[in-house]
Parts: structure tokens; sequence; C-alpha cells
């Protein structure tokens, strides 16, 4: 099992034995074994919604623990194909994304439609499909920042994935169309028996003020987040506060004090758990962006974003370019460490 505290360093005391005394643990519906039956089953969901999701909480090294450790590969288009697999050109190769995923015990593996059609009937009983519907690809130029639909749900159902996954760039002028066009996928992915998962991102220039980058900022994570929830997301991707305060430095929307002086703290587990609490306080699964790889740090990194989810209250963690951009061995090793976070019996539930 990977050593989580030397990992964490000098952070280890502060993230292993921090209290929350902003939203209590005891107000959050939490990731378990009976997750599906628990929480899920109280919504409007189709049988098959049920099963799509039961489906991946019981595949790969996190089955049977209500966590989820996916591996989401959809940076060939998202930051370009060379920009994502030139440091390991394997890659290139959607089996070897794949494999990435069986081999390092992961819930799921989440792409584009031509990745996963192209090895469909080679792995898709083998591991859970996540199709991802929508990018923002960046050759156009100049560069702009919205997501077009690049797949349809059927085509999704039809390779027989069991979820769809799209972004949304809240706070965007185009976020409304994107709003509009992701819940009539996820409706029709819910009537098909698919799950759905949502990358909820803030995106708009103004959320950068006075050099900090409040893109990161617990109050407007949290509020895509929420947003996120209302068009039926069952599960939340969200990248970890960093910081606090957005709605208040660009001096837009509404916000109230108590979100800052009693329901957050500048603790990161306590922003997270934020986080956590706008998705319908756990109705909707979190699940942590891994972030984008820095070389010899990723394992720790990694380790320490598992570590804040797990004990804010969350489902799990989505990690792609920390893993591919490496050798196959090592990034088996991170994703392995990952769970090893939410298998341990001594990161508990802050």
């Amino acid at each position: 099992m990977t050593d989580i505290q030397a990992l964490l360093g000098d952070e280890a005391d502060s993230l292993l034995n921090h209290q929350c005394k902003t939203i209590p643990s005891s107000s959050l519906h939490l990731p378990g074994p009976d997750y599906v039956d628990r929480v899920v089953a109280q919504k409007d969901r189709k049988v098959g919604v049920l099963r799509s999701l039961q489906q991946m909480y019981n595949t790969g090294r996190l089955a049977g623990t209500g966590y989820l450790s996916i591996l989401p590969v959809d940076q060939g288009i998202e930051h370009s194909a060379g920009a994502s697999f030139a440091p390991n050109p394997a890659f290139f190769d959607p089996a070897a994304i794949c494999e990435l995923a069986v081999e390092g015990g992961c819930n799921a593996v989440a792409s584009t439609l031509g990745v996963l059609s192209s090895v469909a009937r080679r792995y898709a009983h083998r591991i859970p499909f996540i199709v991802k519907i929508n990018h923002n690809e960046l050759l156009s130029y100049p560069n702009i920042h919205d997501q077009t639909l690049f797949a349809s749900v059927q085509q999704a159902f039809d390779m027989g994935a069991v979820g769809i996954g799209a972004t949304i760039y809240f706070g965007s002028h185009e976020s409304r169309r994107q709003i509009q066009e992701i819940s009539e996928a996820f409706a029709y992915a819910h009537e098909l028996g698919m799950c759905t998962i949502l990358w909820a991102y803030t995106r708009n220039e103004a959320f950068k003020q006075d050099g900090v980058d409040y893109h990161v900022s617990a109050d407007l994570t949290g509020q895509a987040n929420h947003l996120a929830a209302t068009i039926n997301a069952d599960i939340v991707k969200q990248k970890l506060a960093e910081n606090n305060g957005g709605y208040l430095a660009v001096g837009h929307g509404k916000t109230h004090q108590k979100v800052y002086d009693e329901l957050t703290s500048d603790h990161p587990i306590d922003l997270n758990r934020y986080e956590l609490a706008n998705c319908y306080m756990g109705r909707a699964g979190l699940i942590n962006s891994g972030g984008g790889s820095s070389g010899e740090s990723d394992l720790a990194q990694a380790v320490r974003t598992a570590v804040i989810n797990k004990r804010a209250g969350g489902m799990g963690l989505i990690s792609g370019r920390k893993a591919f951009q490496r050798p196959m061995p090592e990034g088996v090793k991170l994703l392995n460490a990952i769970q090893d976070v939410y298998l341990s019996q001594d990161v508990t539930i802050a």
C-alpha cells in the first residue's frame, strides 16, 4: 500500500487530522457500498441508470466501496493530440488508453467517441465506457472557449457505454446554450439507462482579478456544481477549490456573507466540502480533477487531492494526464496510489 503520510509531507498532520467545523459530515450523503440503494434509488432514475452506476461501482480495485477512480483521456481534442500524447506516443493508440484503465484498476474510462468506438468490441465488456460527447477544440484560430457537441447520446448507447460525460463552461457567454444542449442530452441518456457525468467548469476572463485566478474559487465552483446537479448530473467533476471569494472579487452575482464566515474556512478540506454541499449534499457525487502533469511531484499531488476529496465527503478522482503522460507501469502505480487513499481505513471523513 502507498505510504500516504510520507507523500503528504509537511501537510500530513493538517490534512489527515483536520476536523471540519463548517458543514457537519452528518448532513452529507456519503459514498459507501450501498450508495445506489441508499441515495440514487430515491431519485426518478430508470432502473437502467441504477444498473449502469452499479456496474461502475463494482469494477476495478475500488469495487464495492462506493468510490470511483476514472481514467479520462479527452485531451487529444481539449489540448491537441500532440500536446497530450507526445510525452508518451503509445497513447495515440486508443487501445493503450483502455489498457491503462484496466491494468490501473479503474472503475471506468472516459474518452471521445472516436477513441472508445475504435476499440469498443475489444474493451466495452471489460471496463465501463463513459463517452465524452462535447469538447473545446483548439485548432480554430483565434481560440474560443466553447464546448461543441462531437457525439450523440445514441452513438454512446450503441457502443455499449454505461454513461455519457459533458462539459459546461459556467459563466461563459455560451453557457446558456451549453446548459440547454447538455440538459437535453442527459435526459435522453437517462431514458436509455445511462448515467451522466458533468465537467462543471467555470470560464470567464472576469474571474481573474488582481493576479488571482478565481476559476478555482469555492463559491464559484460551488455554484457551478449546483447548476450541474440541477440538470440531473449523476456525478459532478470539479477542480479542487484553491481559494474563495470569487463573487466578491468579481463584483457580480449574488452570495451571502455566511458562505465565507461559517460555511467555509481557508482549509482545503473545508473548501472542498462546500463544493460537495452544492452537489445537493452529496446526492450527486463529487469527483475532483487530478489536474495536469508537472513531473516528479505528480504522485504526491494526486494523493493529496484524493485525501482532500475523501475527507471532505467526495466520491473519488478522475485523473488523466498524470497517469498517461508517463510509461504504463508508472501510470498504473499512480492510479493505484489514488485508489489506496480510498481503500485506506486511516483516511476518514473530516
